[in-house]
């Protein structure tokens, strides 16, 4: 469907608000995929998706016009339609990411082998029909428990030909042959569930040093701009969902430092473009940059309500609590099997499938740790953010003896 054939129907806001999230969240990690793995089919497919968000975004700014019948009403739906907005900011970006690989800009190959190191690996796999995989729930499969590999989207073809993606798919979800399947995890974990899927070995990009100093400080810089600024979207939607005014400050902070990364990484770009053979090589790093740093003002935007003080509308809140993908708010107890260990020591994400991305602590309760790591040690009384399926936030619940936790 076409955005400009959209008429007013009456939605569902808060469904609208949990597809734009989950599809914004599924779209940066197809379009670094894109990138990545240099697949033009998985750019087309982010520019489908886009052109869905599009149609989100229509039908729930009418929605929410028609919904303001006062002054009240739109100061309270004013923050709605900027969280609508800056998803669809985010959508815009991954398009342009996508483009890069569609119209063949240029991209260093150095790139390629640099953004695996930045966070886990990403990759999409057919379902073959004789896959050990294929028919089996990922209850039965145990996939993650046993490979720390995590399938976050599912992508199934009905008999009429229309595709649908399920995002972040449940225990119950079953994989059918010929299903398209993305999974993140570690390098060997994937190498070792993509051979189960796709009966055919996984064949990693060749790792590429850049030959100019500048080039590699440029790769490096964009590389960190990109975890940067996923994490600020995590970090804007627990700042709506828990109305927290220090994790959307953290927001705020990490946007600020992407800025700080994106004029480094210009510097750095332009100096190298005099000593490279090619420099029109170069468009594709520019515009993934710019891309990024576009996602990292998104995220501050989604926060926006909640630094200015404006109460946002339950409707968003209630949105992220049912999107696909959960964010919970978790207080470790005095005793609970976390409090003394590491994340690394419990294999927190391997047992529960939750990624910590924030971690308060000290006497008052104002200081964070933004993307802890395995060696992050976990004390009583901490309060942890933390993203994943429903299943795996019952899990952690039960390792950190849940205790009631204010995220102020």
């Amino acid at each position: 469907m076409d955005p400009r054939d959209v008429e007013y129907e009456p939605v569902s806001v808060k469904e609208v608000l949990a597809e734009m999230k989950d599809t914004a969240e599924l779209l940066i990690d197809l379009s670094y995929s894109a990138v990545l793995n240099g697949s033009d089919d998985i750019a087309r497919e982010v520019i489908e998706l886009e052109g869905r968000m599009d149609i989100l975004q229509l039908q729930g700014r009418m929605s929410l016009l028609m919904s303001a019948r006062s002054p009240e009403d739109a100061e309270q739906l004013a923050p709605v339609l900027g969280v609508m907005g800056a998803a669809e900011k985010i959508s815009n970006a991954a398009g342009d990411i996508a483009k890069i690989v569609l119209e063949d800009i240029g991209m260093p190959d150095a790139i390629r082998t640099a953004l695996p190191e930045a966070v886990e690996v990403l990759v999409r796999a057919s379902v073959a029909a004789d896959s050990p995989y294929a028919d089996r729930t990922l209850l039965d499969i145990n996939m993650e428990t046993e490979t720390g590999v995590r399938v976050i989207a599912i992508r199934r073809e009905s008999a009429t030909g229309k595709r649908r993606w399920l995002l972040n798919p449940g225990a119950e979800s079953r994989l059918q042959p010929d299903d398209s399947i993305l999974l993140r995890g570690s390098i060997d974990g994937i190498s070792t569930v993509y051979e189960s899927v796709t009966g055919t070995p996984y064949d990693p990009p060749e790792a590429t040093e850049p030959s100019i100093e500048d080039l590699e400080r440029a790769v490096d810089s964009i590389t960190l701009m990109k975890d940067m600024s996923e994490l600020a979207v995590d970090l804007a939607y627990g700042a709506v969902l828990f109305d927290s005014e220090g994790v959307a400050e953290e927001v705020r902070e990490l946007e600020a430092e992407v800025d700080a990364l994106q004029s480094r990484f210009e510097a750095w770009t332009l100096r190298a473009a005099s000593r490279v053979e090619d420099p029109v090589q170069l468009r594709g790093l520019v515009r993934l940059a710019s891309a990024t740093e576009v996602i990292s003002d998104a995220a501050l935007e989604i926060s926006e309500g909640v630094l200015r003080g404006i109460d946002a509308h339950p409707v968003v809140a209630a949105a992220v609590e049912e999107s696909d993908e959960v964010i919970v708010r978790l207080s470790v107890a005095d005793g609970a099997p976390l409090a003394g260990t590491t994340l690394g020591e419990e294999r927190v994400k391997t047992q529960t499938g939750m990624r910590v991305i924030a971690v308060r602590r000290g006497e008052r309760g104002d200081e964070w740790v933004v993307q802890p790591g395995p060696t992050t040690e976990l004390r009583g009384g901490d309060v942890l953010i933390a993203k994943g399926t429903r299943a795996g936030a019952e899990r952690l619940t039960e390792l950190v003896g849940d205790a009631p936790a204010s995220a102020r």
